[in-house]
């Protein structure tokens, strides 16, 4: 423990260092510098807190274990043996909690995120099933207090979504939402089976962290942007006017084709959104899948065709196949309740993560 105490102490140090520099006038003038430093002492607070604790304990611990060694009345003796016991198991609860807290963490946690979700296999019903997944996510924003605004979106004739891109802003989202990366699968009578056969259906859903200017470099040589008229329902706005823009990352192949807005400067800056986070999102797989060869990821392998979950509406059930876990909760699920399955993959990623150090 040692060295975890050392390390612990050094981010008390810098903990208290930041907050004399937050106090310092040319600080509070530079809001960049500001704001990044609030935010570094922002992230150490509740490990330092943490810490701050385990001492208090460890001299409970170290007094009460004195007390003992000198002549005590029995109901002295008894009080101190209690204190020394719930100490200890303080103690060591707090040992765990910082380790966790430790970890390396993912530097796209804090990040807001654009999600797509598209109908795969089963047609009508997986676009259906790709209309409910939105709206389940939808649903669990409003629950954390993210905000969702809709990018892009093919709507199908029955109502489904062949494909939806979306931004959801708001603290830590990727964290909670970065285990969502998969396939979808749905088990259910489609509304258009009139036997009443249960159909397996699939849809996917992608998870990028937003990237800004700073975080990724895209040459404007590297990107051809085509524009041409709108496509569907709008007036004689969108069938006169070429708002509709269409771009392409030409190291990747990457494209992006937006029409969803009324002018072409509106339709440039959501695919330049949605390019960003998609070319980001193919450097870092390339890296991660790398990195995997040496490493199997904790919770699945973030491979955009793996499937992570069933959710079966005739048993009311939802099981994520990562980590086994099964919840009759499916109804419950759907309408946004999905913090016990995301607490349980967050507690699985943190339990193998441990386990890595420690086999290190």
């Amino acid at each position: 423990m040692n060295d975890l105490f050392d390390r612990l102490q050094t981010l008390k140090d810098r903990y208290e260092e930041l907050g004399g520099l937050l106090s310092d006038p040319d600080v509070i003038s530079d809001t960049k510098r500001f704001t990044s430093l609030s935010k570094e002492m922002a992230d150490l607070r509740e490990t330092v807190e943490k810490y701050d604790q385990y001492k208090k304990v460890t001299n409970l611990i170290k007094e009460d274990e004195e007390l003992l060694g000198e002549k005590l009345d029995d109901e002295m003796a008894a009080m101190a043996k209690e204190e020394l016991a719930e100490a200890k198991t303080e103690r060591g609860k707090l040992e765990e909690e910082i380790k966790v807290l430790l970890l390396p963490k993912d530097p796209n946690d804090d990040k807001n995120i654009i999600m797509e979700i598209r109908g795969a296999a089963g047609g009508d019903e997986a676009s259906l099933f790709a209309s409910d997944l939105f709206s389940m996510y939808a649903k669990y924003a409003e629950k954390q207090n993210w905000s969702i605004e809709v990018l892009d979106k093919n709507v199908t004739e029955v109502g489904g979504f062949k494909e939806i891109a979306l931004l959801i802003n708001g603290d830590n989202v990727y964290s909670k939402l970065k285990y969502e990366n998969g396939a979808h699968r749905v088990q259910r009578v489609p509304v258009t089976e009139s036997a009443g056969r249960v159909h397996t259906s699939t849809a996917t859903v992608v998870v990028m962290p937003e990237e800004e200017d700073v975080e990724i470099d895209i040459d404007p040589k590297d990107i051809r942007v085509d524009v041409y008229r709108s496509s569907g329902a709008g007036g004689q706005h969108i069938n006169k006017t070429s708002s509709a823009v269409r771009m392409t990352h030409l190291p990747t192949g990457i494209v992006v084709a937006m029409q969803d807005q009324r002018s072409q400067q509106q339709n440039r800056e959501k695919a330049m959104k949605i390019l960003k986070a998609r070319v980001y999102d193919y450097y870092s797989s390339k890296e991660q899948n790398e990195y995997d060869k040496n490493r199997k990821s904790a919770v699945g392998t973030g491979d955009r065709s793996e499937r992570i979950r069933t959710y079966n509406y005739p048993q009311n059930r939802v099981t994520d196949h990562r980590i086994g876990l099964t919840l009759n909760k499916l109804d419950r699920i759907m309408n946004g309740e999905l913090e016990e399955v995301i607490d349980a993959l967050i507690l699985y990623d943190q339990t193998k993560a441990l386990e890595n150090l420690q086999n290190e």
